[in-house]
């Protein structure tokens, strides 16, 4: 699926320089991982996203936004602050 090829080029330039893997499973919901290309460290997976809305660039632009915040959340409960 050509879309899909985009969707993860799109995704691999802004959160470079992770690399990122897209698929579709059989219910047409995609799949995104974020990693480092160099190691291997999966940094995000968010599953069960519909591929229909994420056909404008509006809704990437959003899922963009999402998974930054999802990053930013997982990096503070990695990393704890020390005072």
């Amino acid at each position: 699926m050509i879309y899909l090829t985009q969707l993860r080029a799109q995704l691999e330039q802004q959160f470079s320089p992770r690399a990122c893997e897209c698929s579709v499973s059989g219910d047409n919901s995609v799949t995104v991982k974020l990693y480092h290309p160099v190691s291997g460290q999966v940094d995000l997976v968010v599953s069960g996203l519909n591929v229909s809305n994420l056909r404008s660039p509006e809704a990437v632009a959003a899922l963009v936004e999402e998974l930054r915040y999802e990053l930013e959340s997982n990096s503070l409960h990695h990393h704890p602050q020390t005072s």
